[in-house]
């Protein structure tokens, strides 16, 4: 069976690797990898495809930035002529990203089966365009697999017929599992003048957050605060960066003695920044699913998650925007003993070994119901 697998932007990366991987000892699949080119440059993408062992993309559509319109049309041009040319038996995505429901789309309407990896979550924030992709992409999907049994009880709750739906565990942790041995060795630390449990990590990336002058001048005094307690890396985002300079707000970053920006990390610097952190402050999903396992407290600069389990049993706070929630979050994270978190069920490193079994298994039944 040939199955195209798509990515297209840094968190893909991270859940397509162990499927490839998986790939090798199946037989029965023949994988073809499409790198759309959403997320195009060295740290965004190239840097990403060495560390994580993944294979050169077969095609590389090379879409580049752009509007959500534009970029999604323009994944959805480069991908028809992939789709016509390759004659794949399916076309797997992951995640929730604009590639995502583009190569969806175009699967569906030329008659190919798709597979959804990372189905079922739900923010109920249809404000998040990352929302609408995975509603959207579930909705058309075949083969749903799901990283959480919340994911499952959405899906059902939306129609989804249960033989279609699949509790596997997480391909993330996947990844992170496979690699964390590797990331020990990374020198960023050294680099940094950092000491182990004495920091604490933040990312910011979500429009709702960085494009907000009001939202970002709040997010920044929590983080004012607590960077007088321990120093904060803060691998800066190109679009945050471009905010912070446009919002007249570099003159506060850079007063914030503690505060210490860098340019985006690669996977196994991040991976070592993380895991040896204090606490983590992010508006990242995959974050919170990772600090979760490494039992690094979390704190999630968002309303709402989809990812409720991080949440439910472990290391995940949910503290919303406005400074005071941070704060008293940041209190309770610092009081917990970090042993008390727990590892959500199937979250073993062997969840894209489940996803290539049951593809080998259930797609040539769909395929014999045509």
């Amino acid at each position: 069976m040939r199955i195209i697998n798509v990515a297209g932007a840094r968190p893909n990366f991270m859940k397509i690797a162990p499927l490839m991987e998986a790939y090798r000892r199946c037989k029965e699949i023949e994988p073809i990898l499409v790198h759309t080119g959403q997320h195009y440059d060295e740290k965004m993408s190239a840097l990403f495809f060495r560390e994580l062992e993944i294979p050169e993309p077969d095609i590389n559509l090379g879409v580049g930035s752009g509007s959500h319109a534009v970029q999604t049309a323009e994944i959805m041009r480069g991908f028809e002529k992939v789709v016509l040319d390759f004659k794949p038996d399916a076309v797997l995505v992951v995640g929730d990203v604009n590639s995502t429901i583009a190569c969806g789309l175009v699967a569906v309407k030329l008659g190919v089966r798709l597979v959804h990896v990372e189905a079922g979550l739900r923010s109920r924030d249809r404000s998040m365009p990352e929302e609408i992709n995975r509603v959207l992409t579930d909705s058309i999907s075949d083969l749903l697999f799901c990283t959480e049994s919340a994911g499952q009880e959405n899906l059902l709750g939306e129609g989804v017929p249960a033989e279609r739906i699949f509790l596997v565990g997480n391909v993330m942790i996947d990844t992170l599992l496979r690699h964390r041995r590797k990331a020990e060795a990374s020198a960023i630390l050294a680099e940094l003048e950092l000491a182990a449990g004495r920091y604490a990590v933040l990312t910011l990336h979500r429009p709702s957050n960085v494009d907000d002058p009001q939202v970002l001048c709040g997010l920044l005094e929590a983080v004012d605060v607590v960077q007088r307690d321990m120093p904060i890396v803060f691998p800066v985002h190109p679009r945050t960066r471009a905010n912070l300079a446009r919002m007249g707000l570099q003159g506060r970053v850079e007063a914030m003695r503690n505060l210490r920006l860098i340019d985006p990390a690669g996977y196994l610097d991040f991976l070592k920044l993380t895991s040896c952190a204090r606490l983590v402050l992010t508006d990242s999903g995959g974050i919170q699913e990772e600090t979760t396992i490494l039992k690094v407290p979390c704190i999630t600069l968002r309303e709402s998650t989809e990812r409720p389990a991080t949440a439910s049993v472990g290391s995940n706070h949910i503290a919303g925007t406005q400074p005071e929630r941070i704060l008293a979050a940041y209190r309770a994270a610092m009081a917990e003993d970090p042993a008390t978190y727990q590892v959500p069920p199937l979250w073993d490193g062997r969840a894209a070994e489940r996803i290539a079994d049951i593809l080998a298994q259930k797609l040539p039944e769909l395929t014999a119901r045509n």
